[in-house]
């Protein structure tokens, strides 16, 4: 009896309970493989949609002017620059893409299912800033844009939305933020914006 005990023992302590433990090399091998080229169909279909959008920015900046402003540049200079970054992105992605994806990456992070929560917020701040940004202003809109997507990014990460200190920090920072975009567009690159005082300081 002592010695059918310690098999029982044995047995108890030694048989896997993971039915994946049982799984052949080869299975496990088929199953990284399909893993790996689905990573790498998405990865060429980003790259390929980023160069398509890519070229309708250079497009759309051909039809923007090109004389220069008070900073030697004409409007036309952002819309080109970022259209050259997002190609040089794009066609970067689809070239690692096509000699095998990127390898080695870690496993994705965050939730299983979408946080409507701070997807409401942030959407909320979009919309707002697109319904009020030719009455209130670029800047006192995108200010407002600002402080409603950061409570949303906070949710997001379990924290709680803001307390009125904290919101009235996040509309200084906003502003700090908004201010300065404005100013360049309106006084160093020619290009009016919205405008609360029909000045191009606010």
């Amino acid at each position: 009896m002592g010695g059918t005990s310690t098999n029982e023992c044995a047995t108890s302590i030694w048989v896997p309970r993971d039915p994946d433990f049982f799984e052949s090399p080869n299975a496990m091998s088929e199953h990284s493989a399909s893993k790996t080229s689905s990573q790498t169909s998405t990865q060429i279909g980003i790259a390929l949609l980023g160069l398509v959008l890519s070229f309708l920015m250079m497009w759309g900046a051909t039809g923007i002017s090109s004389e220069a402003g008070y900073a030697g540049v004409g409007p036309n200079f952002l819309p080109w620059v970022v259209a050259m970054f997002l190609a040089a992105c794009s066609a970067w992605l689809l070239w690692e893409s096509l000699t095998g994806g990127y390898r080695h990456m870690p496993e994705a992070s965050g939730a299983e299912s979408a946080d409507w929560h701070a997807f409401a917020w942030v959407s909320a701040g979009v919309l707002a800033n697109a319904a009020l940004i030719n009455v209130a202003g670029f800047v006192l809109s995108c200010a407002l844009c600002f402080v409603l997507a950061v409570r949303g990014l906070r949710v997001s990460q379990g924290d709680a939305a803001g307390n009125l200190s904290q919101t009235l920090k996040d509309c200084v920072l906003g502003f700090l933020i908004a201010a300065p975009v404005f100013w360049l567009f309106t006084m160093f690159l020619s290009i009016n914006l919205p405008n609360l005082t029909g000045t191009p300081w606010l």
